[in-house]
């Protein structure tokens, strides 16, 4: 008669036997793990709007995806080699820092769909990817504040400050003065604004006397509200 030290043993073991995964499954989960590897990559080549595209990034993202789903299938495959595969995966340290947030939201992307496709719910990583496409889509295209333009202007004069600032005032209605530079008897200023008469402010501002340039600069940054 087994005691009830025995019957607690084994069926804390039964509880860990690990799956049985043959080769079809393998070849299926890595498959669509693979086909929605490929859809990530497109659709971050498509909706990344950097300056410097990585595509090596890019690379890496498919890469994550078909490398996660084969470690969640060998996970499932045996208990032991699975606390063994987390014991040394926690030991890795990536040193490279993720600047964008979309690129974040990519690279949790593509975990999520290595892990759901490794785990065999291959409509749950194919429905996501669906929404999540046409959610950044539709939240992309919302109309949000325009970013404020730069005024870079340089004079010979340390006393330049009023004049521009009138003329800036003519073309648009509200405005910010970010730094004043004075070296010897110049001034530089950058001026912060919001215009739809680019040409014609800086146009004005360089007939000014004591203006020596004028820069105007915009840029698709974050838009301070």
């Amino acid at each position: 008669m087994n005691s009830f030290k025995d019957i607690f043993k084994k069926s804390f073991l039964d509880g860990y036997v690990g799956a049985e995964i043959n080769t079809a499954t393998i070849v299926v989960a890595l498959a669509i793990a693979s086909a929605l590897a490929l859809y990530i990559f497109l659709v971050y080549r498509v909706m990344t709007r950097k300056t410097f595209y990585s595509k090596n990034f890019n690379i890496s993202l498919a890469g994550i995806t078909v490398i996660t789903a084969a470690i969640i299938l060998t996970m499932q495959s045996s208990v032991v080699l699975s606390l063994g595969m987390v014991g040394a995966l926690s030991i890795i340290r990536f040193r490279t820092a993720i600047k964008e947030p979309m690129d974040l939201m990519f690279l949790f992307w593509a975990i999520s769909v290595g892990i759901i496709c490794g785990a065999g719910l291959a409509q749950v990583a194919l429905i996501l990817s669906v929404v999540l496409t046409l959610g950044v889509m539709l939240l992309n295209q919302l109309p949000v504040a325009k970013a404020p333009m730069i005024l870079v202007v340089n004079t010979n004069s340390l006393d330049a400050e009023s004049a521009v600032t009138q003329v800036v005032g003519k073309y648009a209605k509200g405005f910010k003065v970010k730094s004043r530079n004075m070296s010897g008897s110049k001034l530089d200023m950058v001026i912060e604004l919001r215009t739809a008469q680019g040409g014609e402010l800086v146009r004005e501002t360089m007939k000014l006397e004591e203006v020596t340039s004028a820069s105007l600069l915009s840029h698709d940054g974050e838009v301070t509200f």
